[in-house]
């Protein structure tokens, strides 16, 4: 039982909630729902399309406690593959296992979500292995690993990317980017630059969805999403401004990334699919829930 807890806990579960939420959002944009009928056989490429972020998620994060496993001997030595609870070897294999069920689960969607799949893979393993330890390129390569999961979403309809695909892509890019900086500041001196930034970037993020909202006729619908988004994570990065200590950065960035639940509910409604919204705020709790008991960050 300990050791299945384990591989629970290397997959950060409360983290894989928000890449469904992402996938959801994105099939919202696409406009799939306009078009079709709630029944199994529309249902079951949104279905294959969730089982593929969560196994291409989950990956992402194994393989990054992998390439981690000396650094997180003195810093995280609790995480499973320091303690012991899964070697590093078994943690490879089970995250190469997630990569596979995830790109097979694409690839019966349709070849564009292939695509993106393995674009998924390459951007995770890009950032675990060797981004992450860029100033620059980190955030912006973990920000892209979230853009596509969006795309991934919005790849419901079997079509090429189109260009709007990419201005829609750069939303979470950003968001995620910002969240990089603000969990990078532990490791910075007392200088709160890194903060006011990730706050301005938020901003940026909120505004995008606003416009976005209100070109598109939903705005007053959207607000009922940002508001609690803005709450969500602004007042504990306000509290990290005031206080930049290690635990309320954390806290910071806890909240930041459940809040990805809020976000991609502000997306459904904004392209006005209110009811997908609905069900992707119903994943807030469950999130919240299991991050009591599993680590986030």
């Amino acid at each position: 039982m300990k050791n299945q807890i384990a591989y629970i806990t290397i997959m950060r579960p409360a983290n894989l909630v928000t890449s469904v939420a992402d996938v959801l959002a994105g099939v919202a944009i696409s406009g799939y729902f306009l078009t079709t009928n709630f029944d199994f056989e529309h249902l079951l490429p949104i279905l294959l399309l969730c089982i593929s972020t969560l196994g291409l998620y989950s990956g992402g994060v194994i393989f990054n406690d992998v390439f981690d496993a000396e650094k997180d001997k003195k810093e995280r030595p609790g995480r499973p593959i320091p303690s012991a609870a899964i070697s590093r070897k078994d943690a490879a294999v089970f995250g190469g296992i997630c990569f596979t069920i995830g790109v097979v689960a694409a690839a019966f969607v349709n070849l564009t979500s292939l695509a993106f799949a393995l674009m998924i893979l390459i951007a995770a393993l890009t950032y675990d292995k060797w981004s992450k330890h860029l100033t620059v390129l980190g955030p912006i390569n973990m920000g892209i690993c979230r853009g596509l999961n969006l795309l991934l979403g919005v790849s419901v309809f079997s079509r090429s990317p189109e260009l709007w695909w990419l201005v829609i892509a750069i939303i979470p890019i950003v968001y995620i980017a910002s969240l990089t900086i603000i969990n990078r500041r532990k490791e910075e001196d007392k200088n709160k630059n890194s903060l006011y930034l990730a706050a301005f970037l938020y901003a940026f993020v909120i505004a995008c969805i606003l416009i976005i909202a209100n070109s598109k006729g939903f705005f007053l619908m959207t607000i009922l999403f940002v508001i609690p988004f803005y709450l969500m994570i602004f007042t504990p990065l306000f509290k990290a401004l005031d206080n930049p200590t290690g635990e309320n950065i954390d806290k910071s960035v806890k909240a930041g990334v459940i809040a990805l639940i809020l976000l991609n509910a502000a997306w459904a409604s904004a392209f006005g699919i209110w009811y997908i919204a609905l069900i992707i705020l119903l994943l807030l709790p469950l999130s919240l829930w299991l991050s009591k008991t599993f680590s986030v960050n």
